[in-house]
């Protein structure tokens, strides 16, 4: 799974999405990418599911990028624990995604195959997206 190498802190608070991205909200390598219109968390499991799609359908011809990287560590407390106690050991990580921000993008597919595969990505999350075009 996909994890930072190094971090300066352990544990993170959650924190909370104030407005639509600005950085990163336009295809810069593709021809077409997946861009998010909910705010929310990405898995590293997640994306490793939609890289092993991309990573399929581009095999022959085609290229894919991912936008985004888990960064954000995810605590979770042990099933029949009592409150209190501190905060719970780091589960997983997540990728904070506000609305607006394009996820992955696609170059060298037809129009056709490039939506099929990014419809089937879409699939694979947790939120809304919209397939776009450059």
């Amino acid at each position: 799974m996909l994890a930072p190498k190094k971090q300066k802190h352990r544990k993170q608070f959650r924190g909370t999405w104030r407005r639509i991205a600005t950085k990163g909200d336009k295809i810069n390598f593709g021809s077409f990418g997946i861009k998010a219109m909910d705010p929310g968390w990405i898995k590293d499991r997640q994306i490793e599911s939609v890289r092993v799609v991309l990573a399929r359908a581009t095999r022959k011809e085609g290229k894919y990028w991912i936008r985004i990287f888990p960064d954000k560590p995810y605590t979770k407390k042990p099933p029949e624990v009592t409150m209190g106690a501190g905060k719970g050991d780091v589960a997983y990580f997540v990728a904070s995604v506000s609305p607006g921000r394009v996820l992955f993008e696609v170059d060298g597919l037809s129009d056709e195959a490039s939506r099929k595969v990014l419809k089937s990505v879409a699939a694979k999350l947790a939120m809304n997206t919209k397939i776009v075009q450059k």
